[in-house]
């Protein structure tokens, strides 16, 4: 029961970073776009690393060791593609021009934190339009703009759930694991809350709401935890919830799957969108260097 306390705490930290990406969007000078390149490319090393080198890995070998050297790998490929296949969909569910990982330019982003500054007006594609008197801010209705912001943050809660999910079930098994994963979400998350304070702001000129539009669409992470519990506890555990270590072993392969296309989809295009020059491949190497000195170090 400990580690279930554990692991739900770790995911709702995790996705409470939407609201530290908005805090950082408000409070911030400005933006250091390399920071974010740098973090969300070590954040898609840590989970890339983990994925291959922990997680899929000790998955197989529960699948192996329970149905043998013929089906074992077989089932473990399969999971892994499950969870591969479960986050494409809900990718694929997410409209293209509401997508909560597109980036915001510093132009968009300097009035949130500089009251100064003219309000640029924007598309859904995040092009910069003709900049308006700030003086006029309150007194300006978007509702194409506020629905693209609700839509934002509703399409960042459906993609966070399998996140949430993901880094719950690590959590669960290995809370050490569980660390790592969750520092690794909850860097990524960061520029997500970023892209949901934006358009919000925009369309209320009302810093409270997008802080507060950006930190609900972070509360699909521990709300995926409390599913992932709920199935565990009713539908795949025996006797007092616990759950049989071959469940484990293809829940594990499915999480691997699902963080080895959060880190190619989001994490790296992201990194590249914010930074310059080799700014992600460092980001990735540190990512890959730390989880691996940090597994040595724990043996």
């Amino acid at each position: 029961m400990q580690n279930v306390w554990i692991a739900f705490g770790l995911t709702l930290l995790a996705g409470m970073a939407t609201g530290i990406g908005s805090v950082i969007a408000f409070m911030a000078g400005r933006t250091n776009y390399r920071f974010l390149a740098v973090a969300t490319g070590f954040s898609a090393g840590v989970m890339l690393y983990l994925s291959f080198v922990e997680i899929f890995p000790k998955g197989l070998e529960t699948l192996v060791e329970h149905y043998g050297n013929a089906w074992g790998p077989w089932i473990g490929t399969a999971s892994f593609f499950g969870g591969v296949l479960l986050i494409g969909l809900v990718d694929h569910l997410i409209p293209s021009a509401e997508n909560p990982h597109e980036t915001r330019t510093e132009e968009e982003t300097m009035p949130l934190h500089d009251s100064s500054m003219p309000i640029s007006e924007f598309k859904s594609t995040g092009c910069a339009r003709p900049a308006v008197e700030v003086s006029t801010i309150h007194h300006i209705d978007h509702p194409k703009l506020m629905r693209m912001g609700v839509f934002t943050a509703l399409a960042l809660g459906i993609h966070n759930f399998p996140e949430g999910l993901a880094t719950f079930l690590a959590a669960l098994q290995e809370p050490v694991l569980g660390v790592a994963i969750a520092l690794a979400i909850a860097l990524h998350n960061i520029p997500e809350g970023i892209s949901v304070s934006v358009p919000i702001f925009y369309a209320t000129g009302n810093r409270k709401r997008a802080f507060l539009y950006s930190v609900l669409s972070g509360l699909a992470e521990p709300l995926g935890a409390v599913v992932a519990y709920l199935a565990i506890r009713f539908f795949l555990g025996e006797n007092a919830g616990v759950i049989q270590p071959q469940v484990m072993g293809m829940l594990f392969g499915g999480v691997a799957g699902i963080m080895v296309y959060i880190s190619l989809d989001e994490l790296l295009p992201t990194s590249r969108a914010y930074g310059k020059g080799h700014d992600s491949l460092y980001g990735l190497v540190a990512g890959m260097l730390v989880m691996a000195l940090s597994l040595l170090l724990l043996e």
